[in-house]
């Protein structure tokens, strides 16, 4: 049974020596798509490269992800809106979003950029992959601002409590994104899932390099390190790991129909 990763940056140098290698790899795991959320402007053309190369396989997103706000960001994102204002490829608004943890001076530049990426969604048909840290109040009020009850996509690596999942499910058109921290040991994720989120709310990311699953955890992350995130998956809702692909399977098609059209 096949899975999609909805969220890997394989177009990073840290795949850049051996990446038809780590393609491959996934596809011998079972991945049928790649869905690549962008960073910044700089790293747009990585990303469409990537997919060229991989066709029917690997597809992009655009975005400005909140970590790369920088002083010129409105003109990036004016950038980012002209490409979608023709005919694209893009299957989704990403990685976007408000991170607090570590950059809380700029606030209000962070909600501006949100709130405008947020926009294109509903103007260009498009579902978000959203990045949230530190930040659930100040994200979701621009959500709601931005008639999020009418949106679809992603609450990206989910690790929250169980109020938070609710809060987050609240917006009927959203699923959470499930990575390696279900798998760590401290992780208190697994019993999240279980009690407060319908299995089919969920999709299947890996946010490789970053977060490797155990037991690959120390390592770079690969799409091909899925079936560990699928098997803790399986464990914590009673499933066999084939029936957690077919859900998931189906979710991401209805979050991104894009990718199958």
């Amino acid at each position: 049974m096949p899975f999609i990763d909805t969220h890997s940056h394989i177009y990073g140098e840290e795949f850049a020596a051996d990446l038809d290698a780590v393609v491959q790899r996934a596809k011998n795991a079972g991945a049928e798509k790649l869905f690549l959320p962008n960073e910044n402007a700089g790293t747009l053309d990585a990303v469409l490269d990537v997919c060229d190369k991989y066709p029917g396989f690997c597809f992009p997103m655009i975005g400005l992800h909140p970590e790369e706000i920088k002083e010129n960001y409105s003109g990036v994102l004016d950038n980012m809106e002209r490409r979608l204002q023709m005919p694209n490829p893009f299957i989704a608004v990403g990685e976007v979003g408000i991170d607090y943890h570590f950059q809380s001076e700029n606030k209000a530049e962070q909600i501006c950029a949100f709130r405008r990426q947020t926009e294109w969604a509903g103007k260009y048909s498009l579902p978000l992959m959203i990045h949230s840290r530190d930040s659930i109040d100040d994200l979701l009020a621009v959500l709601e601002d931005c008639g999020g009850k009418g949106l679809t996509g992603v609450f990206h690596c989910f690790s929250g409590t169980e109020e938070e999942a609710r809060r987050f499910l609240s917006y009927p058109g959203f699923v959470l994104g499930i990575g390696g921290i279900v798998t760590f040991k401290r992780s208190t994720l697994a019993e999240v899932l279980k009690n407060s989120v319908p299995v089919d709310r969920i999709v299947l990311e890996t946010d490789c390099p970053y977060m490797a699953p155990v037991p690959m955890r120390g390592k770079r992350n690969e799409s091909a390190f899925v079936p560990y995130i699928a098997a803790k998956i399986a464990e914590t809702y009673g499933l066999t790991t084939e029936e957690v692909y077919e859900i998931t399977c189906k979710t991401a098609k209805k979050i991104f129909p894009k990718a199958w059209q």
